[in-house]
């Protein structure tokens, strides 16, 4: 699903609701059959880590830790090394970055990467804990069109793969016509709600 809508309408904070990042004042964000706005911040942070992946426009790595230790991050704080091994768990963190075309710059810190090759890393890491629901800020607002364009491909190549739930905010319409479903803001409100015909159809 794309959210779209022009700057002040209201995107991010929508997303940031429906990810639990924040709070409503009023009425209730049910993911996943759980309101999650009645779970307390250690509540929705567990919530986040077993079920949802994230894609920010600014990359958010940290930049202390290499590409491999970032894409390790999300695996721990879901408990992965509880259900795996420590080997197994950097065999998926490794084979994650081979699949966005990073098999070389494992140990490389965010300072030594490209923009894209950040945002690489970004979209390996959102993809490590296999979430259910992966969140997508403007994933390509930083990056050249052409950069860009290649980080789409391989988002939605990574998404179709693991049968993850994509929603996306974005100002590039043609992206936006590629998702099932498109809802538009204005105003902070829902002015449309719009699915593909292919899946209107269904």
């Amino acid at each position: 699903m794309a959210i779209v809508g022009p700057s002040g309408s209201g995107k991010t904070t929508l997303l940031g609701l429906l990810a639990g990042l924040d709070s409503p004042s009023t009425g209730k964000v049910e993911l996943l059959g759980q309101d999650i706005a009645v779970l307390d911040e250690d509540g929705r942070a567990r919530f986040r880590a077993e079920n949802i992946g994230f894609v920010f426009q600014a990359f958010q790595l940290i930049p202390t830790l290499t590409a491999l230790e970032n894409v390790l991050v999300p695996l721990e704080l879901a408990g992965a090394l509880k259900r795996s091994t420590a080997s197994e768990i950097r065999a998926r963190a490794t084979d994650l970055l081979d699949q966005v075309g990073l098999g070389d710059r494992t140990h490389h810190y965010p300072s030594q990467l490209s923009g894209g090759e950040q945002q690489r890393v970004a979209l390996a890491r959102a993809f490590a804990g296999e979430p259910r629901l992966l969140f997508a800020d403007e994933p390509t607002g930083n990056l050249d069109a052409d950069t860009g364009a290649i980080i789409i491909e391989l988002m939605m190549k990574l998404n179709e793969a693991a049968g993850t739930t994509l929603i996306l905010v974005t100002h590039d319409l043609d992206l936006a016509h590629r998702m099932g479903r498109t809802v538009r803001l204005a105003h902070g409100s829902i002015s449309s709600d719009t699915r593909a015909a292919t899946e209107a159809t269904n």
